[in-house]
């Protein structure tokens, strides 16, 4: 039998102390971190791409005040996560109900940022049941249709059309350079995406209780090299195996109006895409000072949904 109790993982000297890693069915470690209150209203993070479970901590006050439970887990070849080429995002909602499930969580609130968004669009799609509402803050929206990658930056537009046409050209363009900066070097490439983010961005960017877990989470992210990031480029880019249209929960999609890294056209074609969305467009905010500024609201809308107690099994 797959022994699916808690472990505490104690073997890298980077890694937090309050870092844990359950074991799969599959053989596989998932490693997660939790954010807020132990015994407060569970809320699963869904990271950006590239980024880690470090990246939640950022909405550590919120979590505290608003009584929250914020689980950011790594996705496989993350951080502490094991890699596996079987990661798609129709197999992240089997992980989490995993997790969910050892940790006696019987229902919970789902949140993805930037990239983590079409992973929680996962989720909402195959386990309703076991949640009482979705967010997306910035979300990545259909990078596979050619619309959806004008007005992003030309990176990122090159980056996703290169996996959908040559993958085989992702790994010496994106693979080494890029990496090697972030996980080497994060707070020179940190100091970059500060330095080219628009007014709103470095505005946050340049708090400085924002700069310390976002620098750890971007070093984090490729603690196993690039491998992941370059899988998940890939399954961005290509059909992500579920219609939105058999979406029954409620979806919250939050979007800033500046937003160049996730453009505003995302946001609109998932809200008339998803049968219960509420689209919140705020006109001031970019991809980066959204989440910072109105994390106090996006939580809090979250955990209203919850009950005051959530049942375990």
């Amino acid at each position: 039998m797959v022994d699916l109790s808690l472990r505490p993982f104690r073997d890298c000297s980077k890694a937090p102390p309050t870092v844990t890693r359950i074991q799969l069915s599959d053989g596989r470690m998932l490693a997660f971190s939790e954010y807020g209150i132990p015994d407060g209203k569970p809320i699963f993070y869904c990271h950006g791409f590239p980024a880690s479970r470090l990246e939640a901590r950022v909405l550590e006050p919120a979590a505290v005040k608003l009584g929250l439970r914020l689980i950011s887990v790594d996705r496989p070849g993350y951080g502490l996560s094991d890699f596996t080429q079987n990661h798609t995002l129709a197999a992240w909602p089997g992980d989490l109900t995993q997790l969910a499930t050892v940790l006696g969580t019987e229902r919970f609130a789902i949140l993805g940022v930037s990239g983590g968004g079409p992973y929680a669009l996962a989720c909402a799609h195959a386990i309703p049941e076991r949640l009482t509402a979705a967010a997306l803050v910035g979300g990545l929206g259909p990078v596979f249709e050619p619309w959806a990658i004008q007005g992003q930056r030309w990176h990122a537009r090159f980056g996703f059309f290169l996996a959908r046409r040559a993958r085989w050209l992702l790994k010496p363009l994106y693979g080494i350079g890029p990496p090697f900066l972030m996980g080497k070097y994060p707070e020179i490439a940190y100091s970059l995406l500060t330095a080219l983010a628009d007014d709103a961005d470095r505005a946050a960017l340049t708090r400085p209780e924002v700069r310390p877990p976002l620098v750890a989470s971007m070093r984090e992210a490729f603690r196993q090299g690039a491998r992941a990031a370059m899988h998940e480029f890939a399954l961005y880019a290509n059909p992500w195996g579920f219609e939105l249209s058999n979406i029954a929960l409620p979806v919250t999609l939050w979007q800033g109006g500046r937003d160049t890294v996730v453009p505003p056209t995302h946001a609109r074609y998932l809200a008339a895409a998803l049968p219960r969305s509420d689209l919140r467009l705020l006109p001031n905010e970019g991809h980066f000072s959204l989440p910072i500024n109105y994390m106090h609201e996006i939580l809090g809308k979250l955990g209203s949904s919850l009950p005051a107690s959530t049942p375990s099994r």
